[in-house]
């Protein structure tokens, strides 16, 4: 489990995704950017948050799940 910064999308109120990002001012951005495709009943969320992260077979790393206290 490690802290990160995650961008979440909810889709009517339930978590559809989410993408770890290298910090809360990138996050905040992509959150921006997505918002102007505005779509109904689509929210996104930067948090700072417990996850359970999982290896990718590119090296890179993805939220397997989110922990929330």
């Amino acid at each position: 489990m490690e802290i990160v910064i995650a961008l979440l999308m909810f889709v009517d109120h339930e978590i559809k995704e989410h993408r770890i990002q290298p910090s809360m001012s990138v996050c905040l951005k992509g959150k921006r950017e997505a918002s102007r495709q505005i779509s109904p009943n689509i929210e996104y969320k930067c948090i700072k948050t417990k996850a359970e992260l999982e290896d990718n077979i590119d090296g890179t790393k993805s939220i397997k799940k989110i922990i929330l206290e």
